[in-house]
């Protein structure tokens, strides 16, 4: 799927990714290929993605949004 992570200075992340962890304020999920459209205010925590290619990354957030349809994820954080 495709995911871009921006903070409103910059973009963190912007690229593939098999595997998104977010730390949602209802508790900690994961979006993947092909999920149900979403979205989702986050709390302060880490966002970790994990490539196609197996690479893992990790943000550290004070919180934010995400949007996700169609293999498409948007994450808006602060």
């Amino acid at each position: 799927m495709k995911v871009k992570i921006t903070k409103p200075d910059s973009v963190l992340y912007e690229g593939e990714a098999k595997l998104v962890q977010l730390p949602g304020t209802g508790g900690l999920f994961e979006v993947m290929n092909n999920h149900a459209p979403i979205i989702s205010s986050m709390k302060q925590g880490k966002v970790r993605l994990v490539t196609d290619s197996g690479e893992e990354h990790t943000y550290d957030i004070r919180g934010g949004v995400v949007k996700g349809q169609q293999n498409d994820l948007l994450i808006l954080v602060q």
